[in-house]
Parts: structure tokens; C-alpha cells; sequence
């Protein structure tokens, strides 16, 4: 038996201090004898260890070493700031953001900037990649007319990319997930678009990981892993319970800024007009979600635009399995209460609604009273469950959590206030839905300075992280 006593902890947001047992990685009401450790928090507040709900962690891994071209206000200012941080080989940016743009990113921008150099950007929401000619003809796509490819496109070319090798990846990875705890992150659920559950299993093996992974499985990878018998929820073995089976990724449309979200009204100027792109139609939709049912794994459907949610919801009542629906951007008012069927999860990220206000208020105009309806979901009982979607936004629940609650991230007033919840409900959602600490629980904890409030947003997106325990165990403490 092994103990740890923490002295003198406010147990929650009001909370009077008083001292906390951890027995053999769990809460524990008292220990017997004396704690192997004893720790004096002097009145800091715990609570339930925070998880990020949607993550692509080598993605993330990845755009920490990248280019950053996030503040580039054009194609012809993002080609500049690659040319000027340029290093040898190829040269890798991340982070534009072309909805606002008022030119268009091209490959010949890339040429005359870094002249035949292999150059490669990804959008912020990864939906969209950028190539110079020479980084076309690496992927065999040479003779493209723009360089900018899209949606499966653009996944088939960052995948034939060239990568660092896999030890090096896992390096960066496991790095990322110390990182992560030194913002209080004990789990994550991992969307990277690869065979997740034989990458963390390798990845637990090389080095300490400092959070729980659940593993999602790309749908193309379906049928391999019925066959290998995987379950949402299960164990992965040999990973000491830390690395478990996760859902199932289904695209039903694309993103915002791509303008392929798929909408029940047209992008504006759009010609001809463009509602987006539905990337699988409610029959396969249907087929995939029952295939992966009735074999013990559960759906994620991604949906973002308002007519992809009515085919994500339809197609879970038409199952009638649990699952979880990624993103859930743009809602028509009929399909709010829909999401408070038993089972259902809404994953949503909450960092990107302050990011994407002005890319909203242009390209759903007319709408954005339908958007990010975060108070609504909470209204209606839905199940809410926060995450990043790193890299498209950093990975750090303090970042989602204050957008949660303020809905801005800068000096401008809050974009549609009536949508913002309250920090105990943001603090569950960023928790898988646990709102306390309780005898007999995971003692998968965060320790920060203070007691966190709701109206001081930048102290909330800050906020300093004394300590972090995943199973009683510390993954980071000052």
C-alpha cells in the first residue's frame, strides 16, 4: 500500500481547506499509518483531473517544431515569413488561416519565395495544404494547378510528405504529452488519422507517457480493427491500463475555414453556389455506424455545418447506438434538443469560436446566432465533453475552458455572450463530465494556484498549474 497525503487543499471551487488521502492511486477517505509522502498545498484548490477530448498529438508534436504562420495576414506575407525561418530541407509552416485572405494561396507564391525548395503549409484546421511545385511533385501531384489541395486531398499528400522517423515522432510525442500534463491534462482522445492503438502501445514502451490515451480508429481502418477484435473502451494490453480503445472517426463534411463545412444555405459569392462538402452520404453514414456497432465499437461522426449535424443526428437515431459527434459547429434550432439523447456525446472546442468569429461572421452570415451553441447544448442536457483539436488549437484545457466562459479571447466584447456557460460546467466538460473529487475515484488530479473564477479571462486561460497526479501519480508539480 502506498500513500500520499495532501495537506491543506480547497476540494473544488468554494470550497473550506481540508486534507486529501490518495491509497494506491485512488481517494481514499483516510491512510493507515503514515503517508509515504506528505504535501503542503497551503490552501490551492484540487480538482478532477482535465482531459483534452480531441487531439491529434503527433500533428501537435509536429507544428510545435514548425513554421508558425498563424498571424499572416495574406498568401503573400505567410510565403514571406517561410521564406525568412527557413532551415535545410523540407520546409514545413502550419497555422494559416486563407477565409479572411484577400489574396489566394498559390504555388507560385511558394516558387518565389523559396525557389524549388519543397515547401509544405498546412491550414489551422488541417483541412487544407499548401504546396510549393517541387513538395507537389514529392507526393506525386506535379501537375496540380494551385498547389492548394483540400479534404482528402489534402490528407492523402500529409501522409506522403516525409516524416521524421518513428522513434524521432515518438520522441516529440511523448514530449508533447509532458507538456500537456504541466497544464493538468491527465487523458487525452487521439484522432491522428493512423493505427493509433499500435503507435501508443510502442510509444508507452519507449518512454514515460504522462497521460491516458483513448485511441480512435480512422474509419478506412474499420474493418482491420473488427478483425483484431477492438472494443471502444477496452484496455489496450501490455500499456498498464493507460492506453484504451477509442471510437470509431467518420467525416460527414469538412471545416469553416475551408468553406467545406456542409450547410443547408450557400457559402456567399460562392459560383457556382457552394454548400460545402459532404464527404459521406447518410447511407454509408448509416452502414459504417451499424457495422462498427455491432461490433462493440462506437461511432465519432464529424460534423460542423448545420445540414452535416442533421445528418449526424438522424443517422444516430437511426442506428440507435452511443457515440459522439465532433464539433457540432452550426445548428439549426429544431436540431438542438437532439443531442440529449441517452449515449450521444458532443465534443466540442471551445478555443475556436474566439478564432473563428470573424471567418463565422463573413462566411455564415446571417447565422452566427446558430454557432457555437454551447449554452443551448448545456440547456437542452446534452453531454458536453471539451478538447482543442490540437494542433488547431493548443493543446491546453485552460485556453478552451476560458473561451467556454468568456466567448472572446482579446479585447473585443464577447461574440454572442448568451452562448457562454458557466466555469463549473466548462471545468466538468473539460473533465469527460466529472464534477468533483470522491472517495474511491482515480486520484487523476489538478493542483492550481488559487481558486480559478469566471470573470477574470485572461487569470482563467493562464492559470498556473501547481501539480498534476494521474492515478496518484505525479506527471508534473512545480
Amino acid at each position: 500500500m502506498s500513500g500520499l497525503l495532501l495537506r491543506n487543499a480547497r476540494v473544488g471551487l468554494d470550497a473550506a481547506p481540508r486534507d486529501i488521502s490518495i491509497v494506491d492511486g485512488r481517494v481514499a477517505a483516510s491512510i493507515d499509518g503514515s503517508p509515504d509522502e506528505s504535501v503542503d498545498l497551503d490552501g490551492r484548490t484540487v480538482l478532477p483531473g482535465l482531459w483534452d477530448a480531441h487531439t491529434h498529438m503527433v500533428q501537435w508534436a509536429a507544428a510545435r517544431r514548425r513554421i508558425d504562420v498563424a498571424a499572416a495576414a495574406s498568401a503573400q506575407e505567410a510565403a514571406a515569413l517561410l521564406a525568412k525561418n527557413a532551415c535545410d530541407g523540407v520546409v514545413f509552416g502550419s497555422g494559416f488561416r486563407d477565409g479572411l485572405w484577400p489574396d489566394q494561396p498559390h504555388k507560385d507564391l511558394l516558387q518565389a519565395a523559396l525557389p524549388d525548395r519543397a515547401v509544405a503549409v498546412s491550414s489551422n484546421d488541417l483541412h487544407t495544404l499548401w504546396l510549393s511545385p517541387a513538395a507537389l511533385a514529392m507526393v506525386g501531384a506535379g501537375d496540380h494547378s494551385t498547389g492548394v489541395l483540400r479534404e482528402r486531398e489534402c490528407f492523402a499528400a500529409m501522409a506522403a510528405l516525409p516524416q521524421a522517423d518513428s522513434a524521432e515522432l515518438d520522441r516529440w510525442t511523448i514530449e508533447a504529452t509532458h507538456a500537456a500534463a504541466a497544464r493538468g491534462v491527465v487523458g487525452v482522445i487521439e484522432f491522428e488519422f493512423a493505427d493509433n492503438v499500435v503507435d501508443w502501445r510502442r510509444r508507452i514502451q519507449r518512454g514515460s507517457v504522462d497521460v491516458q490515451v483513448s485511441c480512435s480508429i480512422p474509419a478506412a481502418h474499420l474493418d482491420e480493427a473488427i478483425a483484431r477484435g477492438l472494443r471502444t473502451g477496452d484496455p489496450v494490453e501490455g500499456t498498464g491500463g493507460q492506453i484504451s480503445v477509442g471510437p470509431v472517426k467518420i467525416f460527414v463534411d469538412g471545416s469553416l475555414n475551408t468553406r467545406t463545412a456542409y450547410c443547408h444555405d450557400p457559402y456567399p459569392d460562392s459560383r457556382p453556389a457552394s454548400y460545402g462538402l459532404l464527404e459521406t452520404p447518410p447511407d454509408q453514414l448509416r452502414m459504417l455506424m451499424r457495422t462498427a456497432a455491432r461490433n462493440g465499437l462506437h461511432p465519432a461522426v464529424h460534423a460542423i455545418g448545420d445540414h452535416a449535424n442533421d445528418i449526424a443526428l438522424t443517422a444516430f437515431e437511426q442506428v440507435g447506438c452511443p457515440g459522439r459527434i465532433e464539433h457540432a459547429q452550426l445548428l439549426e434550432r429544431r436540431d438542438v434538443a437532439r443531442f440529449a439523447r441517452p449515449g450521444l456525446i458532443a465534443g466540442i472546442q471551445p478555443a475556436h469560436q474566439p478564432d473563428d468569429r470573424d471567418v463565422a461572421d463573413r462566411h455564415w452570415a446571417g447565422r452566427t446566432d446558430r454557432a457555437f451553441r454551447y449554452a443551448d447544448l448545456m440547456a437542452a442536457g446534452a453531454t458536453v465533453q471539451i478538447g482543442s483539436d490540437a494542433p488547431v488549437a493548443p493543446l491546453d484545457p485552460w485556453d478552451g475552458i476560458a473561451a467556454a466562459v468568456g466567448r472572446t479571447d482579446d479585447e473585443r466584447p464577447a461574440w454572442h455572450p448568451e452562448q457562454a456557460i458557466t466555469l463549473a460546467d466548462a471545468l466538468a466538460g473539460a473533465a469527460l463530465g466529472r464534477a468533483a473529487v470522491g472517495v474511491g475515484e482515480p486520484a487523476d488530479l489538478v493542483i492550481v494556484d488559487g481558486v480559478p473564477t469566471g470573470t477574470n479571462l485572461r487569470q482563467l486561460r493562464t492559470m498556473p498549474v501547481f501539480g498534476t497526479l494521474l492515478g496518484g501519480r505525479w506527471t508534473y508539480r512545480l
